[in-house]
């Protein structure tokens, strides 16, 4: 049995673009306008066989397990037939597929491509622009997609006559079996590019990194994807491109932590401002606002800045900014503070404190409980 992998030069685990560079090398190399001769021929045949069953998952699958999809009596319905290939037997010639197959297009979609990009916080609440470097295919400036060297064209293809297929006889417990098959020598297509182009090596598309612009809509989280219809590959023989998805991922902020359309923010307050009340700046993406302390705020409390958080990303309206008071207590103190401070608590009667626990839902953790159920 013939070692498809071996004609090819590629290892067992190639990948399927593998393949087809290493097929279109040795193409190119043994093709019987470049290199004439019984000898080159027979290779050409060889390489090409080697490639329809390798280019092909199910007749990849089928040699891998041991089998040879060309070997004579292998055939049967076992190894080596697709279903097409059951319905030609039963119903004659096209049954699978309609009134015979035809010649495939040069031209086909270019695959869709997916890149991830990051953005600032600032972008995700505002939307804005912002570019990136993709690589992808894109046609080929030489040949203009066609895949043939300028001023060269193509031939029939002589082994099937144009029609982009071929019959083959194979013995079954039916009898003789004739199925058609993609020509190995057009690869399908019914005709040969007789000089492929050297740039593409007959494609027609190369690859290239280009530098694209998009907008980004306000709104956007970690996760979002923004569809960029025709800004995919180019598709093969200058085929119209798929599209570009472009996955967003946003920049931890090192003032606010998002959580869905509200801004969160800690600030730190000394003790003494929370019990005598303060007013304090918070630069937010709107400019400095002031957040007013009133006498006796406690740690864990949150003030809301209504309408200064993310842009709903759809309908109108923005979310929130919260902003947590973090009470700070000194930890270091000179006689002279410390004697004020327990000036302090003598007048308020608190020299022997005995504590009180406060209920469940009281305490700190009820507070930022209850500020993120009223979210």
């Amino acid at each position: 049995m013939n070692d498809y992998y071996a004609d090819l030069g590629v290892s067992r685990d190639a990948t399927a673009e593998e393949i087809k560079r290493a097929y279109r090398k040795a193409a190119r190399r043994l093709h019987p306008d470049v290199n004439p001769g019984p000898e080159a021929e027979e290779e050409f045949k060889k390489i090409s066989q080697a490639y329809d069953v390798l280019s092909d998952p199910e007749k990849r699958r089928s040699f891998d397990m041991g089998a040879d999809p060309y070997a004579a009596g292998a055939a049967g319905f076992g190894q080596g037939f697709s279903f097409s290939d059951i319905m030609d037997a039963f119903f004659g010639q096209g049954a699978g597929g309609g009134a015979g197959r035809g010649p495939r297009p040069r031209q086909q979609r270019g695959t869709d491509g997916l890149v991830r990009q990051e953005i600032p916080l600032e972008t995700a609440v505002f939307g804005g622009e912002t570019e990136l470097l993709i690589d992808t295919a894109v046609t080929c400036g030489t040949c203009d997609g066609g895949g043939g060297q300028p001023g060269t064209g193509r031939r029939t293809c002589d082994l099937c006559g144009g029609r982009g297929e071929t019959q083959q006889v194979q013995r079954s417990f039916l009898g003789q079996v004739m199925t058609t098959r993609p020509c190995m020598a057009c690869q399908g297509f019914g005709d040969i590019i007789t000089h492929p182009c050297h740039d593409c090596a007959g494609d027609g598309r190369v690859r290239q990194r280009r530098p694209l612009k998009i907008r980004v809509p306000a709104g956007v989280d970690t996760g979002t994807r923004i569809q960029l219809r025709g800004e995919g590959e180019v598709g093969p023989g200058g085929g119209p491109n798929g599209d570009l998805y472009v996955e967003v991922r946003v920049e931890p902020h090192e003032t606010f932590t998002r959580r869905g359309d509200d801004l969160h923010a800690t600030i730190s307050v000394p003790m003494t401002a929370a019990a005598l009340g303060a007013t304090l700046p918070l630069e937010t993406f709107d400019g400095v606002q002031d957040i007013d302390l009133p006498p006796g705020t406690q740690a864990g409390e949150a003030i809301t800045l209504r309408g200064l958080g993310v842009t709903h990303l759809r309908g109108g309206g923005r979310g929130d900014v919260i902003a947590h008071i973090d009470v700070r207590t000194p930890t270091r103190l000179d006689a002279q503070q410390e004697d004020l401070l327990r000036q302090l608590a003598a007048a308020r009667g608190e020299e022997r404190p005995t504590g009180k626990v406060a209920p469940a839902d009281h305490g700190l953790l009820g507070k930022l409980k209850d500020a993120f159920k009223a979210r």
